[in-house]
This record gives C-alpha cells, sequence and structure tokens, in this order.
C-alpha cells in the first residue's frame, strides 16, 4: 500500500495553492504545477504568485512561516515529468470536463505505478471524470473536496467510484484524518456531494424568506447566526464571504445534475437586486463589497448594509430582536414566536431540516454524515438531525402537516422514535436510514451505534457513560480509562477562578491518594476556547469593592494548584485547543508535557488588561528562555526574550508557532485533527508513566539592578516616541521587576518561589490602580484592549 510522502497539487489558483499550503504545514514536501501563460518570461510563474501571495496573506494558510519551503512552484510544461516522484496528486483546476479529462491522460502517462490521483471538483460526478481514463487510472482516482480555506475548514467529503480501490480509499482517507486533520466524511457520487447540496439550498431558503418577509440583512443574519447555533456571519455575511457571484454558478451545476423533481428547484428564485449588485461588481468580499461593505470616512471605517427594498447602502446596525431575547437559545421557542423573526427562523429551519431528510441515504448512508458534513464544512454547532431533535422530531412533523406539508419518510420514523439520536446504555446512537429495498426494512434495527475511528476519544462520550469523581461549579475530574483522569474546565469562556483552583488541587490530592490507581491527569475539554484566562468580572467587581484580600487569595491559590501540579509525583498532560489565554497558558506551562491541537492560539496577554501573569507563568516563561539560551553566562538574553514576548501580548497563531515564543517545547506533540486530541494526550500520559520522576525547582542567576536599567532604558524610549502611553510604561516596568529580579544581587541565584513572590507583589499593585480597572472593565464592554 502507498505511503504519502509527497504530494503534486496541479492548480495554482486559491483552492489549489491553499491545499498545497496545508499539507505543507503537516510536513509533506509538494509539488505544485499550473499552465505556463501566454508571453510568460517565468514558465513558473502562476505558482510562484501564488505562492508568495499566501506568505505575505494576513490569514495565513500556513501554520509555520517555514512551512512555505516544502512548497516547489513548477509548471506543466517542464515538470509534469516530476510526477513521477510523487505519491498522491491533487487536481484542482478549471470546473471543465474536457480541461481535466486531457490533463488525466497527461497525469497517468508519466505518474509512477499505485500512486493516487484525485479530484478536488465540487460538481461533476466522478462517473464522469473517469470516461475515457485507463482502468488503472480508475481505480487509482477518487474525489477529495476540501473547503475553503483548507486549513480552518475541517470538512473533506470523499467520494469513490465503483472502480475505485478501497486501499485508495483507506490510505487518503486515513492521510486526510490523521495527518491534514480533516473531518472525513464518505459520501455518494451525488450532485453537491453533501454540504454544498444542503449549505447552498439553506442559504437560497434564506435570502428568498428575507425578501418576502422584509427583513433586513442586519436581522436575518441576527437569526442565523449565535441564536441557532451557526456562524455570526449568518446567512447575507456568509454569501458576502463565499461570493455573490459564485452562487449562481454553485446553482447553475447543481440544476444541470439534479433530479426534475427535486426540491432546490422550487427554491432557486433570482431575485433582480441581487442579479445588479452582481452586474455592477459588488460581489462580496472579494469585490466592491456585497450585502455589507466597510467605506473609509473622515472619522473612520464605517461599515454599511444594503437595504433589501430599495438597494441603496445605509449604515449598518447591530439588532437583536425581541424574538431573539425571549427565546433564549430556545430554537423552538423561537420558531413559534408570533411576530416576523419567528415566522423567518421557522420558514428556512423547516424548509432545510425538511430536505435534508430526504438526503439519507440517496447521497450519504446515515445521518451522522450529514451532521458532521455540517459541522465541519460550514461550522453549525448542531448538523440538521441534531437540530430537529432540539426541536422535537415530533413537534417538527406535526407542524409540517399542520401545513399542508410533505413529510419525509425519514423524519416520520424519527417522529415515530422520539429523536434522530438517543442514548443506551452510555452509548449514542442514531437513527439508522430507511433501507431502499423493501424487504430489508422490516429487519433492519432501528437505531444504530456512533462508533467513532480508532485513536479517537471524546470527553462527550465518556460523560455519557460516566458521573465525574470530583465536580463544582467551574471544573470536573473525569476518569478517561487505563488509570488516566481528565480535568475538565467547564465555566464561561473556560475562564478560571478560586473554584478552578480548589478542584485542582483536590483532583491532585485525590490521584496521590488512589494508591497508584490513577496514574497520571490530561488538562483538556472539548469547548471552542480551551480557556480565555482568568475571570475578569470577578475579579473587577473585587477590586472596586475595595476586596483586595481576595485577589491576594486567589493569586496564592492558583500559584500553590500550579505548583502542586509541577511537582506532582505523577505526570501531566495539557491538552489545548483553541484559545489557551492567561491563566489558561500557565496551567500548560506548568505540566509536564503538552499535546496541543495544531489549531491553537496560546499566550500570556495579561498586559492588554494592565497586569501581568501572576499564577507562574513569567517564572515558567523565564525557566525555559534559560533552558534554550545559548549562552549560560549572559543572564540578560532570556530575560530580554521573556520581556519581549509578554510586554507585547505575543499570542501564537497556532501551535507550531507556539514553539518559537516557548509556549511549547520541542518535545511537546501537536495533534492535527482536533477528535484524536484526547486521545493523544492519554497515549503520551500513558508513554510518560514508568520511572516518572517531578522537574527540580528552578534557580535561576537573574540579570537584578543591572538587567532592569537596560529594560527601563527601553521601556522610556518608547515613552519619549509615543509607542508606549503612561500606563503601558507602568505596567512594562512591573514587569521588569519581576523579570529582572530587581532587589537581589545578581551573582545570586534566584529560586522559584522568590520569582512567584515578585509576581504577586507586582501583580497587586497593578491591580490596584484605576488605569487597570479602566482597561479591564473596556474589554468586557466591548472586547477590545484598551490604551490608556
Amino acid at each position: 500500500m502507498v505511503q504519502i510522502k509527497k504530494v503534486g497539487v496541479i492548480g495554482s489558483g486559491v483552492m489549489g495553492s491553499q491545499i498545497a499550503a496545508h499539507i505543507a504545514s503537516a510536513g509533506v514536501s509538494v509539488l505544485l504545477l499550473d499552465i505556463v501563460p501566454a508571453g510568460a518570461e517565468d514558465k513558473s510563474v502562476l505558482a510562484k504568485s501564488a505562492l508568495r501571495r499566501m506568505k505575505d496573506a494576513s490569514f495565513s494558510p500556513f501554520m509555520h512561516p517555514d512551512s512555505a519551503k516544502r512548497i516547489e512552484p513548477g509548471n506543466l510544461d517542464e515538470d509534469l515529468g516530476k510526477l513521477a516522484d510523487v505519491d498522491w496528486i491533487v487536481e484542482a483546476v478549471l470546473e471543465d470536463r474536457k480541461v481535466k479529462s486531457d490533463l488525466y491522460k497527461k497525469i497517468d502517462a508519466v505518474r509512477k505505478k499505485g500512486s493516487v490521483i484525485s479530484s478536488n471538483t465540487s460538481t461533476i460526478p466522478l462517473k464522469d471524470l473517469i470516461k475515457g481514463q485507463s482502468e488503472c487510472f480508475a481505480h487509482d482516482f477518487l474525489i477529495t473536496h476540501f473547503f475553503n480555506p483548507p486549513r480552518y475548514m475541517r470538512l473533506l467529503e470523499l467520494v469513490v467510484g465503483s472502480k475505485t480501490s478501497p486501499a485508495v480509499a483507506k490510505v487518503i482517507g486515513d492521510f486526510c484524518d490523521r495527518q491534514l486533520g480533516k473531518g472525513v466524511v464518505v459520501c455518494n457520487d451525488a450532485p453537491g456531494f453533501i454540504a454544498n447540496r444542503l449549505g447552498i439550498f439553506f442559504l437560497q431558503c434564506g435570502v428568498n424568506a428575507a425578501f418576502d418577509f422584509g427583513l433586513t440583512v442586519e436581522e436575518a443574519d441576527a437569526v442565523f447566526s449565535k441564536p441557532v447555533g451557526m456562524p455570526k456571519t449568518g446567512i447575507f455575511g456568509l454569501i458576502d464571504l463565499i461570493g455573490l457571484d459564485l452562487m449562481p454558478r454553485i446553482s447553475e451545476s447543481l440544476l444541470s445534475t439534479l433530479a426534475p423533481d427535486d426540491v432546490y428547484r422550487s427554491v432557486n428564485i433570482p431575485h433582480p437586486l441581487i442579479d445588479k449588485m452582481i452586474a455592477d461588481g459588488y460581489t462580496g468580499r472579494k469585490g466592491r463589497g456585497g450585502f455589507y461593505r466597510v467605506i473609509k470616512t473622515e472619522t473612520g471605517k464605517v461599515t454599511e448594509a444594503v437595504d433589501l427594498a430599495t438597494g441603496m447602502y445605509r449604515v449598518s446596525n447591530k439588532v437583536k430582536p425581541d424574538a431573539i431575547k425571549k427565546a433564549n437559545g430556545d430554537i423552538r421557542a423561537l420558531c413559534e414566536t408570533p411576530d416576523k423573526i419567528g415566522a423567518f427562523a421557522w420558514r428556512v429551519l423547516s424548509q432545510t431540516l425538511a430536505y435534508a431528510a430526504t438526503l439519507v441515504p440517496q447521497v450519504v448512508g446515515d445521518i451522522a454524515s450529514v451532521d458532521a458534513a455540517m459541522r465541519h464544512g460550514f461550522n453549525w454547532r448542531y448538523g440538521p438531525f441534531e437540530l430537529i431533535d432540539r426541536l422535537g422530531a415530533s413537534w417538527f412533523a406535526k407542524k409540517l402537516e399542520e401545513e399542508g406539508r410533505e413529510i419525509p419518510p425519514l423524519l416520520k420514523k424519527a417522529a415515530a422514535c422520539c429523536s434522530f439520536y438517543r442514548t443506551k446504555n452510555g452509548m449514542l446512537e442514531y437513527l439508522s436510514s430507511i433501507p431502499q429495498n423493501p424487504l430489508l426494512r422490516f429487519f433492519a434495527p432501528r437505531y444504530r451505534p456512533v462508533v467513532r475511528p480508532q485513536g479517537v476519544l471524546l470527553l462527550s462520550d465518556i460523560k455519557r457513560a460516566r458521573r465525574p469523581l470530583l465536580h463544582n461549579e467551574a471544573a470536573s475530574l473525569w476518569d478517561i480509562g487505563d488509570g488516566v483522569v481528565c480535568f475538565e474546565f467547564h465555566a464561561k469562556m473556560n475562564a478560571i477562578d478560586e473554584n478552578t483552583f480548589v478542584l485542582l488541587q483536590s483532583s491532585i490530592d485525590f490521584i496521590v491518594k488512589s494508591q497508584g490507581r490513577y496514574k497520571g491527569l490530561v488538562v483538556y475539554n472539548e469547548g471552542d476556547v480551551f480557556s480565555a484566562g482568568a475571570n475578569l468580572e470577578k475579579g473587577l467587581l473585587a477590586a472596586k469593592e475595595g476586596r483586595f484580600s481576595e485577589l491576594r487569595y486567589s493569586i496564592r491559590l492558583g500559584q500553590k494548584a500550579y505548583h502542586a501540579l509541577r511537582f506532582a509525583p505523577f505526570p501531566s498532560v495539557a491538552a489545548p485547543a483553541g484559545l489557551a489565554l492567561g491563566g489558561g497558558c500557565e496551567i500548560t506551562l506548568h505540566c509536564s508535557a503538552v499535546q496541543a491541537y495544531a489549531e491553537t492560539s496560546i499566550g500570556l496577554v495579561e498586559v492588554g488588561v494592565g497586569l501581568i501573569p501572576c499564577w507562574g507563568g513569567c517564572t515558567q516563561m523565564l525557566g525555559r528562555a534559560f533552558g534554550v539560551t545559548k549562552n549560560p553566562d549572559d543572564s540578560m538574553a532570556p530575560v530580554l526574550r521573556v520581556f519581549d514576548t509578554i510586554r507585547h501580548a505575543k499570542q501564537s497563531t497556532s501551535a507550531f508557532q507556539a514553539r518559537d515564543l516557548l509556549f511549547l517545547r520541542k518535545t511537546d506533540g501537536i495533534t492535527m485533527n482536533r477528535d484524536r486530541l484526547l486521545f493523544d494526550a492519554k497515549e503520551r500520559l500513558l508513554s510518560m508513566v514508568a520511572g516518572y520522576k517531578p522537574p527540580k525547582p528552578l534557580q535561576l542567576k537573574l540579570p537584578g539592578v543591572r538587567g532592569y536599567g537596560i529594560l527601563e532604558a527601553m521601556i522610556e524610549a518608547e515613552r519619549a516616541s509615543g509607542e508606549a502611553l503612561p500606563h503601558d510604561v507602568t505596567v512594562a516596568k512591573a514587569l521588569a521587576m519581576v523579570l529582572c529580579g530587581l532587589k537581589h544581587n545578581e551573582a545570586l541565584p534566584v529560586s522559584e518561589a522568590q520569582i512567584l513572590g515578585f509576581e504577586h507583589r507586582e501583580f497587586m499593585k497593578l491591580e490596584r490602580t484605576p488605569e487597570t480597572a479602566a482597561r479591564i472593565e473596556h474589554i468586557l464592554k466591548t472586547g477590545k484592549a484598551l490604551r490608556n
């Protein structure tokens, strides 16, 4: 069986180049080829230009700048023969059958035996793509449909043909899952596959209903965002992102292959306003604007939105209709609200969810795959069948019936069984689809277990089967098997406070007292945010009311709990995913090892709210910087490195970049697939158990008064240039005092406990200042940092 060690990508447009970037980020070499433009002096100009654009992009498709070095740009005239050295060839050229067919014949003539070929098409059936190709080509061919942008969108739709080798499908599916981090969904060779088929239907229904009910684009997007578990782009914001001009092309492709009686044809209604916008160049974010646009005025940037009634732009206003407020997250209550917002929500949801129920098993074999596709491809929190369960399958079917609308057979079955999903004996099960063969319907089981791939361990599954070992309002401790426990944050934004520390200390004591039953602890949760850091709102209130003794207690409690974790007689592994900021970063610094999800943003960002790290963040960062310094006699270089990182609130854009900032060590692991993170962290911990010994306390030679003088001069220079504002200076000097060990002799080592004392002292000084209070209030109110 072929192993994927090198990949060729043909087509350096937006999708092709970003697929190449993502593969390179996974540590695999890539050959990126494109055609030779007429009259080009450099025949590889297209691929080279694409590579240059990606390097300069503000939202980089690379997880680390060095990943770009793994891409070799080239052209199809001179470099086609190099495909003989690659194991997987991804075609991402124009959606033109003839162009693809001619290219496939050229590829087939030069590729090595056993190499895999796939297309990134989202519109052309696989059976049409292999027409006229060799049997060997058809054996090694499949569709791998990535979603844009490939780095951030987890869905990969895998389509195999009747002639595709099962071994080929397995090796590509496994590679995309484990090494590229994709949520791989195997679907049938049907028009639009899963996510685009349903997603475009949803958007079209949303646009139609917004016009019909006279909603503003802001109202429509307010409904189909957080209230129903969808991204904040909503409907019109998402169309802007996709491109208004791309929507008709996708629709045209779907209409050319869908069955004559498919419901999509009835909702594909043209809107003259949208046609005019496209003709005038208002195609979305890539054009002059779309349903939203940002314009520059004398007072700054202003966001405008199109008035759907007049077609004119006006200032955009954030709205939160009363129906959303009253529903308070209850989707059924939202649909039952007797106003245009409720009617709009019901119209769009009922059309979309009923349509989803018609796609199984014709498009995909089971409902769990549809839900996974929409979660990974459109970032829905709940897939369509999970949404029906939240509404109530019986309620949903009855309401459709009351309106005289057709109820799909699968929905009737769910209504009779009460739900699409259920938990039985601690295991999640899904409603099986109705067999197309009538003879099998009687024997088919009603529910089937949701089977996770090998190497996938989800805390949500653990919770269905067990009760927590320990629990309070901020955190819980779970037995995840094989003598390993999982410490989970679950406060709002997974913020950390005294309750977190109390349970962490109790968890450590619990493991120690278990007499070997439990071997170690993983710090992990399945929130979008690992931890946003300290509970700022709680701290601000205490400071305002003068309850500084409570703040001092919180610092001591946190330092004590993290210290106990660091020096516990058993190993600990932090498994962060998403944001790990402030105190969330600090707990990872105190664990024996880290197994991070690739898309983890780690940082000590306390200066943004006028504070410094106080739960050991400064201390552990100094330890790491001194540990990797090239000159052990230079005490200033490590201090400067840590000062620069914390002073400027540097935050990694990925786990790979976190290594550069010392938030991760070279020995720490990175997991590409979010669903595999807990399993990988658990395996990492088990590998550390035998012979584990806790680290020795730090003893560092800090630069003292001399070092502080150097940092103070830098800070004052920033003040003089206007780069640093007054409170920036105050915070920076407090940080400098901690990192330099100001009151200690440079010749004497400073202990870990002493540096923690410095953190405590300087933090409390800052906490008492009105400027820090103003920064905290501002970020809580606006979500943005205040400079003062």
